[in-house]
Formats: structure tokens, C-alpha cells, sequence
């Protein structure tokens, strides 16, 4: 009979490898792998560390080539948002700029809740070589680095100095990462020299390991007291935000508001959440919403929030909650946000929570009236979408229209990807969802430079779907070259570049703000010093195509409709550019954003839009 060894002898950065592959999770009765593997630019921080231990294990982890740090990030973002936070991947990188490029990205998980694992390297322990390249020095502390910029924006950080200190912050970060109320980006920082530091690590670190995500209930009596609640209202609303579809309570959404009769307002991480077409579906709620939400959002005296944050989109800054008497109900697994706007707090999964919930109501519903008033607000948005994305014979197409044709070509679970600036606010309003992971919008963070690397993650995550990368001019001019990384892996991804001819959304903002659209245009500077000489011309199409990817490019929407159908039977990634009328805007949504406008100035712009924040202002509100 031979005995089992006890430990084995490995690096630091083989260990992590190991123990990352033998890692699961379970939820309902469903056991996964947790990581899909691992995203890695090498330096000299990693290339002999984590990157020879990647190098040893590429059969059973895989491993994905980026091209940008923050790209990768992001892309290890869109698999944890497919995967519903039950998988990740994990990023390495070398020291410095390598490492810090991941620093936004991880702002970005963490504010999200959304699962990545970094692995940015470190300088070496022993302080034998002195300074290292790209090493910051600190003239006050040899022990921090640059690393420690990731404090701020990860759930849990940890620095590796010790190859014995491995174990618990492996397990320290498996605990974060899997946990529904704490999850973000997880940072262990891995001096160089550590990485490849041998140690007999305990044979048990590296077995396979169930990681159970429960769904933690709320207090009875504070069910109670929510139900006495709902029961008092005349008028209420219900918010639905991204922590319904994490937590696969979307079914008993439906039911609820069904049995209550009350509707239903969806914030951007909620939008796929409850159906387009449900008579109780409100649509858009909040400051990139609709008046056919916020109108009813406004006259609440109960509001009912599942699984929101209640960012000041989604309040329109405090200002959209405007009844006197307006009281909270709020579910949610996180205690941070449970709590705001002095709620009724339930703490727990928001599945069970609404199910235990519409127990304790017992039938109850609002009056007959009240569900007719929903059920009307609810009628009269979708033909008003249709309007706005009616096709009206203009020669160039308005950014609206555009994505009505998009809409109309994607199909039931096909994904729509974009992140910041003006398309956001008109996707909340306009999109069209076939499915609850058809929707991928990053707003938590509002990060320019996510649609492209999001939209691979997306498509990394779940191959069976089509992805749709939306992505503006100004956007793409930052973040564009992980197209690379899409053809790369064959994915199929239908890139859509958007040319408005600048930064189009914050164009309009500097325009109500009194700022006269200043820096939002790409243009020469003229021979007053000024950016208003001739427009640069980019050829993005060009550009795309240089990355590997097949290439269309429309201005009209027959044009559009046949690049999209092309685009879609295209084996692997594909991209159409597509101009639309950087003037072309709907109108907007009833609710106010509070972003200051310069008190004093000499300019009549700015005076006039002081006055007009002043007025708004006034209407803000803390609900106590």
C-alpha cells in the first residue's frame, strides 16, 4: 500500500495555476468550474512566474492573449456578467504600468459586483536587486507599491510576500469572489521573485473545492413589517435592478407584480429583467429613462426596489421620488444598499425574498384603477418607441433608428453589448431584450473602452450566442484593438461602430450645462488656436479591418439591414460602420441629473443654464 504524500513541491506561480483549476461553485443544485481560464500580457514580472506556470498547465486552464491590460479586465467582466457571477477569469500582469492599467477595470467589477481575479505582479521580496524596473519608489515606506492603488477599488486585496502566506489568500479570495453581497475584483499582488519561488505546498490546497453560493433569506418580522407596507399604498412602483437577474428572480418578478397589480420601472443593470411586453412593464426608469415610468416613480407612495443601487441615475439624482409621504421597501443581498433611502430593509436573495414576500401579502393587490393606470403608462411607451425608431425618409439615419433596424436583425438570445455615452440612455429606453442575458450594458462604472473587451467576454462565456459590440467613435478612438483578441478566437461578435463625429454625449451635455459643446468635436486647430478647423477624418473602417476582422459599412438603412444580415452568416468576427445624424435625438426622459453648472461666469450660456439648475435643484430631496 503506498502512502500519499502529504505536500508538493511547486513555484508560487504553478500553485496558483492548480488551485485555481480545482476551484467549483454551486448553486440550486448546479455544480460549475469557477474559472474559464486566464487572460495574461507578459513582462518581466510574470513572464517566468505565473506565465511558465500557465505555460505548464495550458492543456487543462486555458489561456487567452489580450492586448491591453484594462481590455482584459473588462473582457474577464462580460464572462462574469454571462456566466450570472457563477464563473470569472483571472488576469495576470507585469509589474508597474501593466499592473496599474488593470486599476480602472477593476473599479469597474467592484462597482458592479461582478467576480475578476488580478493578478498583477510586484516587487521582488527579498530587496536584493534594489530598484526594480518600473518600480515606484516610495521615500517614506519600502513596503508599498504601486500595487496599492488597487486598495481602492477591489473587494479584497492581498500582497503574497511569503510563499506560506499563498494558501489563505487563495482561499481569503475564493470566499469574495463567490460571495453574492461581496463579490468585485479580487487583487493578490505576486512579488516577481515569489512567483517562482519553490515551496511544499499542502497536497489538500489543490483538491477539488465546492464552493456553495447560498440564498440567504430575510428576517421574517421585516418581511412583516414590509408587507403591512405595501399593503398601505395607493399608488406604488416597483424598481428592478441588476440583482433580480443575478439571482435568477426574474419568474418570481413576474409573478409578483402580476399578483400585486403594481408596475414595473427597470434600471439599466435590471432592463432584461422583466418582459418588454408584459402589460405591467413601465420600461426605462430614472434619469436615462421615460416619462411612462418616472411619472408613476414620482407620484409613488411606495416604492419597491429589488436589487438596485440606487444610483443617482435611477433616483434622477434624488429628485425623482417626489410624493411626501413616499416610503421604501428594499431587497437586496448587500447590506450597503438594502438600506438606502431610509428603507424597510430585507436582506436576503431577492428570489426567495419575493416569494416569501407575496406569502405574507396574502392576495393583496392595489385597486383596480391603479393597475389600469400601470397597465396604460405601460401601453402608451411602446408605441411611443415605435414612433421614435420609425424610419422617416431622412437621408442619414438618427442614432434611434439605427437601433430599431439592430433590434429588428438580433435574434431571441442574441446579446447586445455598450457602455458610456449617449447610446446607453437610448438602449434603456428602446431596447427590446429577448432574453435576460440579451443585455450588457456598463453603467455601474459608466467605462469608456468596455463594449469591444465586454462583448468578448460575453461571447467567450456562452458560444452558442451572437454578440452585439455597440461602440461610438469616440470609444472606439480609446479602446479598440482587443478586436484582435475576437478574431484571434474565432468568436462570433458583430462589431458596430457608431460615428457621430466626436464624444456626441457629453457634446450634448456641455450643451444644457453651458458649455457650448467645448473638446467634444475632432477637429483641427484653426489659426485661432481654437479645435474649429477642418474635421479629422478617421477611417475606422479601415482601422477594423487592419485587426483580422471582415468589414461593411452603411449610411442608410437599407444599407444597414443588408450589412447586418451579411454580417451575421460571416464565420468568426465581423464589423459594420455605420454613420448616423450626430444631431438626431428623441427627447428626453422627464427626470433630471445633477451635474453643476459654474455658479459664476461671463458667458450668457452659462448663466442661462445656472438658473436652470438652481430651479431643478430645488426639487432634490434626502428621504429620511
Amino acid at each position: 500500500m503506498t502512502h500519499q504524500p502529504q505536500s508538493i513541491r511547486l513555484t508560487v506561480g504553478q500553485a496558483v495555476i492548480r488551485f485555481l483549476n480545482a476551484q467549483f461553485v454551486e448553486r440550486d443544485g448546479v455544480t460549475e468550474r469557477f474559472f474559464g481560464g486566464a487572460f495574461g500580457i507578459f513582462g518581466h514580472g510574470n513572464v517566468a512566474g505565473i506565465g511558465q506556470a500557465m505555460l505548464e498547465y495550458q492543456d487543462e486552464f486555458p489561456y487567452y492573449q489580450g492586448r491591453n491590460e484594462q481590455g482584459m479586465v473588462h473582457i474577464a467582466i462580460g464572462y462574469a456578467k454571462m456566466r450570472n457571477r457563477l464563473g470569472a477569469l483571472a488576469v495576470s500582469t507585469s509589474i508597474g504600468p501593466g499592473a496599474t492599467n488593470m486599476v480602472t477595470g477593476a473599479g469597474t467589477a467592484s462597482v458592479n459586483h461582478l467576480p475578476v481575479l488580478l493578478l498583477p505582479s510586484d516587487v521582488f521580496a527579498t530587496r536584493s536587486t534594489g530598484a526594480v524596473l518600473q518600480q515606484q519608489e516610495m521615500p517614506y515606506a519600502q513596503d508599498v507599491t504601486a500595487n496599492d492603488a488597487f486598495r481602492a477599488v477591489s473587494r479584497y486585496f492581498d500582497r503574497v510576500w511569503r510563499p506560506e502566506q499563498l494558501a489563505p489568500a487563495l482561499l481569503e479570495a475564493m470566499r469574495v469572489l463567490t460571495s453574492p453581497a461581496d463579490t468585485g475584483a479580487v487583487t493578490i499582488a505576486l512579488p516577481q521573485d515569489v512567483q517562482a519561488e519553490a515551496h511544499d505546498f499542502p497536497v489538500d490546497l489543490f483538491r477539488e473545492r465546492v464552493w456553495h453560493v447560498a440564498r440567504n433569506r430575510a428576517d421574517r418580522a421585516a418581511i412583516q413589517r414590509a408587507a403591512e407596507i405595501i399593503r398601505s399604498a395607493s399608488k406604488a412602483v416597483i424598481i428592478s435592478g441588476g440583482g433580480v437577474i443575478y439571482s435568477d428572480a426574474a419568474d418570481a418578478l413576474r409573478r409578483f407584480a402580476e399578483s400585486t397589480g403594481i408596475g414595473v420601472g427597470v434600471t439599466q443593470a435590471g432592463k432584461a429583467s422583466f418582459p418588454h411586453d408584459h402589460e405591467l412593464a413601465l420600461g426605462a426608469l430614472g434619469a436615462s429613462g421615460s416619462q411612462y415610468a418616472n411619472g408613476p416613480a414620482g407620484e409613488a407612495d411606495v416604492v419597491i426596489g429589488i436589487g438596485t443601487r440606487y444610483t443617482d441615475f435611477t433616483t434622477a439624482s434624488n429628485t425623482l421620488f417626489r410624493n411626501p409621504d413616499v416610503k421604501f421597501v428594499n431587497i437586496n443581498v448587500a447590506e450597503i444598499d438594502v438600506h438606502k433611502e431610509s428603507a424597510t430593509a430585507l436582506l436576503g436573495d431577492a428570489r426567495e425574498t419575493l416569494e416569501e414576500l407575496l406569502t405574507a401579502l396574502d392576495g393583496w393587490s392595489v385597486d383596480a384603477s391603479a393597475r389600469e393606470a400601470a397597465v396604460a403608462s405601460a401601453t402608451a411607451w411602446r408605441t411611443e418607441i415605435d414612433r421614435i425608431i420609425e424610419l422617416d425618409g431622412s437621408p442619414t439615419l438618427s442614432q434611434a433608428q439605427m437601433l430599431g433596424i439592430l433590434n429588428e436583425a438580433a435574434g431571441e438570445r442574441d446579446v447586445v453589448v455598450n457602455a458610456a455615452g449617449s447610446m446607453p440612455g437610448d438602449l434603456h429606453r428602446l431596447w427590446r431584450p429577448g432574453s435576460l442575458k440579451g443585455y450588457d450594458i456598463e453603467y455601474g462604472n459608466s467605462c469608456m473602452g468596455y463594449e469591444i473587451p465586454g462583448a468578448i467576454g460575453n461571447a467567450l462565456a456562452d458560444r452558442s450566442r451572437r454578440v452585439f459590440g455597440l461602440i461610438g467613435d469616440g470609444t472606439y478612438l480609446m479602446l479598440s484593438q482587443e478586436i484582435m483578441t475576437a478574431v484571434q478566437e474565432h468568436l462570433a461578435i458583430t462589431f458596430v461602430i457608431v460615428d457621430n463625429y466626436g464624444y456626441g454625449s457629453i457634446a450634448a451635455l456641455s450643451e444644457t450645462r453651458g458649455a457650448q459643446a467645448f473638446g467634444t468635436r475632432f477637429h483641427e486647430r484653426g489659426g485661432d488656436g481654437r479645435h474649429d478647423g477642418a474635421r479629422i477624418e478617421v477611417d475606422f473602417a479601415a482601422n477594423a479591418a487592419s485587426y483580422g476582422a471582415r468589414v461593411w459599412s452603411a449610411d442608410t438603412a437599407d444599407g444597414f439591414r443588408a450589412a447586418l444580415e451579411e454580417a451575421k452568416a460571416c464565420d468568426g468576427t465581423s464589423v459594420v460602420y455605420v454613420q448616423v445624424d450626430a444631431q438626431g435625438r428623441f427627447g428626453g426622459s422627464g427626470a433630471w441629473w445633477d451635474v453643476p453648472v459654474a455658479e459664476v461666469s461671463e458667458l450668457e450660456s452659462t448663466i442661462r443654464a445656472r438658473a436652470e439648475y438652481d430651479e431643478e435643484k430645488a426639487h432634490q430631496r434626502l428621504y429620511l
